[in-house]
Order: C-alpha cells, then sequence, then structure tokens
C-alpha cells in the first residue's frame, strides 16, 4: 500500500487505459502496436470525473482514428472491477473521465490509521546526505524579523526533506571572524571608553554599530573587568571584547532559537577555518587549478572565467555572457587577510567535499542574489559542481504591520524589532506559521495584530481551531453518545456520499503529494497553504453534515472521517513546528 493514493489513482488510470487499448487490439476494434504517451489529470470540475486522461487524442494520428471512436472502444473494453473507479464516461472530443468508488475512499481512511504520524512519509531522498544551513545571523547583535523568517524557512524545509528519505543535517554558520567582529570590537571598546572618559571625549567610529546592544556590552565588559583595560593596547583590547561579545551574544542567539523551536546540529565557526589552514589550502587548490592571479599585491580570483564557463554550461551564447560585464574578486587582500569570499568558499568545500554532504541547501536574504552564482561557480572550479550541488533558496523580505498599518520601532532598542521582542508580543506558533505561509520568493505581511486575533481571519488560529473542534468532538460523541472512533475496516464507506464528505476525503488524500511538492520546490510554505484548504474543508464538512443523531453507521463514518482529518492536521502543523491543540 503507498500513501501516494493521488498518484496511485493516476497511475492506476493510466494502467486501465493501456490495458483496454491492448484488450481492443486484440479484440480487432483498434490498431494493435502503438506506443501512446497521454497525460493523466485531475479535473477542476467534479462533474468532469476525479481523473481524465487525453489517451484517444493522443492516440488519434497513431490509429487513425476519430479520438471518439477510439475512446468509445477503450471504454468497450475497460475493466473496472477491483479498481479505484466506479465509473468511465466519455466527454468532449474524446477525453475519458473516471470516478472514484468506495475503494478508494476507504484506502484513504486505512492508509492514514496506519502510517499514522508516518503518513506523507517516502523514500524520495533515498538517503542522501543534505544539509540545510539557515539564519547565519551574524553574532554582533540581536536577531530581527528577517532572520524569524529564514529560522522557520529553514527549520520548516529540513522537515520536510526529513519526512522525504533525506539524511538532513541543520547549520548555523557562525561569522565570528574578519572586518564585521574588527568593527564589533571597535564599537564596544569606543562605547566602553566613552563610559570612564565621557561620551563627548571619545569619538565612535561611524561605520560601528550603533544599537542599545553594544552599549550593554560595553557596561557588562567594564563591570566585569573595571576600568583596568584601558591602559591596554588598542589591539588587546579590542581582541578581549570580541571575545565577551561573542561569549554573551552567542547564548543569547541559542535561547532565542530554542525559544524558536529550533535547534541545530552544529554551530559551525567561522574562525576555524582560518585557524586550521583550511582557507589557505582551499585557495591555494584554486590557484594549482589556474584559476587565481596576482595584482596589486593581492591574489583574485578569475570569476569572471569561472561564471563564463558555468553560463555557457548553462546554454547561455557567448554574446549573452558578454553583456553581463563579469567582474573578478579579491581573495587575498595585499595585507595578507583573506576575504570573506575565500572563507566562504572554504566553508561550502567543507560541506561538500570535507563532510560529504550531496547537497548543500543555503537559505539567504535577496539581498544576496549577487553572490549565488560566483559561490557555485568557484565550487565548480574546485571540481565540486557547485552549480547543481549547493542550492540557494533567496528570501524576500518581511513588512511588519499592526492592523494593516506599518510598524518599525523595537521598543527596546530603536531599531527593526528583534526576535525576543517579536515573541514576546505574539506566539511562536503564530510566528512560525506567518512567516512560514508565504513563498520564500514573495515578501510576508506579518501583522502584529492579526497574529493574536482568535477569529477566521487570522490563518493559524483557522487551522488550529479546526484540530481543537475535532477533538472536542470526538470527546463528546466518547462522553455522550459511547461511541468511539471506529477502525476503518469497520466503516461502511458507501454512508459518505455528500459532496463536502468526498471533498474532505480527496484533500486528505492530498497530503504526501504536497509534502513532496514542497521538497521539490524547497517551499515548506505549500504545507501552510495545505492546511488552510483542509481546514477549510472541514469546516464545510461539519457545517454541511450532522454526526450526532444519525444512523449508526452514518454517525461512526463521519467520526471516522473527522479524526482522520484531526490525524492529517496535527501530522501537517507538526511537520512545520505549530502545535496541534486539544482545545482553544
Amino acid at each position: 500500500m503507498t500513501d501516494n493514493l493521488i498518484l496511485a489513482a493516476r497511475e492506476q488510470v493510466a494502467a486501465l487505459t493501456q490495458s483496454a487499448y491492448e484488450k481492443a487490439a486484440a479484440a480487432g476494434a483498434l490498431p494493435a502496436g502503438a506506443e501512446i504517451k497521454a497525460q493523466v489529470d485531475i479535473p477542476k470540475d467534479v462533474k468532469n470525473g476525479d481523473y481524465a486522461t487525453s489517451f484517444a487524442m493522443a492516440a488519434a494520428k497513431a490509429l487513425g482514428k476519430a479520438p471518439r471512436d477510439i475512446a468509445q472502444a477503450l471504454m468497450d473494453h475497460m475493466e473496472l472491477e477491483g479498481s479505484y473507479f466506479d465509473k468511465v464516461e466519455m466527454a468532449g472530443p474524446g477525453f475519458l473521465n473516471f470516478t472514484l468508488g468506495c475503494k478508494w475512499f476507504s484506502e484513504v481512511l486505512s492508509t492514514v490509521e496506519e502510517a499514522g504520524s508516518a503518513y506523507g512519509a517516502s523514500n524520495e531522498g533515498k538517503g542522501k546526505k543534505v544539509m540545510v544551513e539557515f539564519v547565519s545571523a551574524n553574532p554582533t547583535g540581536p536577531m530581527h524579523i528577517g532572520n524569524a523568517r529564514g529560522g522557520v524557512l529553514g527549520d520548516a524545509l529540513a522537515a520536510v526533506l526529513e519526512r522525504l528519505g533525506y539524511d538532513v543535517w541543520r547549520e548555523f554558520y557562525v561569522n565570528d571572524a574578519g572586518n564585521q567582529i574588527h568593527k564589533f570590537a571597535m564599537s564596544i571598546d569606543a562605547r566602553y571608553q566613552q563610559l570612564i572618559l565621557g561620551e563627548d571625549q571619545v569619538t565612535f567610529p561611524e561605520d560601528g554599530y550603533q544599537g542599545e546592544d553594544i552599549r550593554e556590552l560595553a557596561r557588562g565588559f567594564r563591570a566585569q573587568f573595571g576600568d583596568d583595560w584601558l591602559s591596554k593596547s588598542e589591539e588587546e583590547r579590542q581582541e578581549a571584547m570580541a571575545q565577551f561579545g561573542l561569549k554573551n551574544n552567542l547564548p543569547q542567539m541559542k535561547a532565542d532559537l530554542r525559544r524558536y523551536q529550533i535547534e541545530y546540529d552544529e554551530w559551525f565557526l567561522e574562525s576555524t577555518l582560518h585557524e586550521s589552514g583550511y582557507v589557505a589550502e582551499t585557495v591555494g587548490l584554486l590557484t594549482e587549478k589556474g584559476w587565481t592571479y596576482e595584482q596589486d599585491g593581492a591574489l583574485w580570483l578569475k570569476t569572471s572565467g569561472l561564471l563564463r564557463q558555468k553560463y555557457l554550461a548553462e546554454g547561455k551564447t557567448p554574446e549573452q555572457v558578454d553583456k553581463l560585464e563579469l567582474k573578478d574578486d579579491v581573495l587575498r587582500r595585499a595585507n595578507g587577510f583573506y576575504t570573506y569570499f575565500a572563507a566562504d568558499i572554504a566553508y561550502h568545500r567543507n560541506k561538500l567535499e570535507k563532510r560529504g554532504f550531496d547537497t548543500a541547501i543555503n537559505i539567504w536574504g535577496a539581498d544576496h542574489h549577487g553572490h549565488v552564482a560566483r559561490l557555485q561557480a568557484a565550487l565548480d572550479g574546485l571540481g565540486l559542481d557547485g552549480s547543481h550541488r549547493l542550492v540557494i533558496v533567496l528570501m524576500q523580505l518581511v513588512n511588519l504591520l499592526r492592523d494593516g498599518k506599518p510598524e518599525r520601532m523595537s521598543k527596546r532598542s530603536g531599531k527593526a524589532i528583534a526576535l525576543h521582542d517579536l515573541l514576546d508580543e505574539v506566539s511562536v506558533d503564530a510566528a512560525r506559521y506567518f512567516f512560514n505561509g508565504t513563498k520564500p520568493t514573495s515578501p510576508v505581511d506579518f501583522d502584529l495584530g492579526l497574529a493574536v486575533r482568535e477569529d477566521s481571519d487570522n490563518p493559524v488560529y483557522y487551522v488550529q481551531y479546526a484540530h481543537a473542534r475535532i477533538c472536542s468532538l470526538i470527546a463528546k460523541m466518547q462522553g455522550e453518545e459511547g461511541m468511539a472512533v471506529p477502525k476503518a475496516a469497520q466503516v461502511d464507506i458507501s454512508a459518505v456520499q455528500s459532496p463536502e464528505e468526498l471533498a474532505l476525503l480527496k484533500n486528505i488524500a492530498r497530503f504526501p503529494e504536497e509534502v513532496k511538492l514542497a521538497g521539490r520546490d524547497l517551499d515548506p510554505s505549500q504545507i501552510n497553504r495545505y492546511l488552510s484548504a483542509l481546514a477549510g474543508d472541514f469546516h464545510r464538512f461539519y457545517n454541511a453534515n450532522r454526526i450526532k443523531g444519525e444512523a449508526t453507521q452514518v454517525a461512526e463514518a463521519r467520526l471516522k472521517l473527522a479524526d482522520t482529518t484531526r490525524s492529517v492536521l496535527e501530522n501537517g502543523l507538526n511537520l512545520i513546528g505549530v502545535a496541534a491543540p486539544e482545545k482553544m
């Protein structure tokens, strides 16, 4: 038995039609030996059946007959007994429309019951090793709502890929080296000196970090170490302040993400790449392969050549590539320090070569789009097939609203609202659901007012309420009627006949396909859209079909349908890291 009954029914339509053709050919009703490739689709209008095939139209030329004549011959030799389908009809120019029967609907109930929390799982990934790197915010300040979106997107995507049979690793890359850490230390140092000497006596760096969190770190450093560090050298003082800041910020970041229901397999430190010599080694490999040159004391990567090679391989013409005005990148500055780009190449070489991940998926902000092809091309230059093995999901911005109006300020810092501020105001469930509710390629409108409302306009409340409503119904039927949810094998599926019941069952069957599509498209918001649709189908079913007071076989069938819906709602909510409450 397969979980994916949508796919199973589609495949059965193709098999039934092919078998009918072979029988018609054997009987002399159609010419034999033709190989026909035909579409099997799900019509939007159920009046046209549940599945439709264009076999007759596709076969018309090969068989030398009118499509409707072919369709009639197929119907005359079609055997539906024992199949998922009750009937097949001809429509239009020769479509064959198949209508699902009791066997399929019964199998939906038994499949969900048998699979339980594993419903929707598959071996699509065949155990391939996939790293999902996400958030990876600079440890120089609190995480903001853009990081909040990247957090749930990465975490939910990782969960989807796990469900599809991939061996998934979640990672946070800590940029604890390089220019931003130097600026971080300079900023703390300036605030530290201002605390001792007065703000008017010490100029704050123009490109320093201005947030209140920097002042708090300076106060913390002074409280712990006193004023004596003022007499130390600037280099020694700033090195100590950088380490002090990181030791304070990283635990806070981990705590905020843990509160947000995100746990990583590893927090990978950029500094380890430098300290181990891995960055230098990686740059050396690029040099050995002829992809670097020296100019003005710096070492450059022939990015333009690598990109040209990449774009030509992807099908661009030389003329198209010439118009791109490709540029090279510095790997090692004249002062001997390696650039962030050099460290990034080394880090991704570490992922693909040293640790052996088949695919590395990064969740990045859309402002990094110019970096994608350059990094992939550099990995191509190392022979690591970065154009295919490094996959970047570019995520658009978050628009923060309150009751439809822009909300830009944080009470604590006066700047963009921090993740911990957000979670003080809205629930983790609401935050995760809202941030995962839109395709990564589209901006998110996060309305703080809507996120705390308890009505059907709030999408997370709407879905969670459907789950809680079913739990309440099951408890009530057990307590007042003494009716427990029956096993699927005990349900008389013929008692399920209303349009709302059949629509709900069909939607329940879609879940494995939705998980598959979410993984294929690297878009876990697919699960949100599915859950909203399933909750809507349940509410319509519940409002149109009584359970209490109906004949036993009808009440039991509907109670089982409700409980099956509950199971799938819980399954989907768990997949995106949102709770499935029993009461609201």
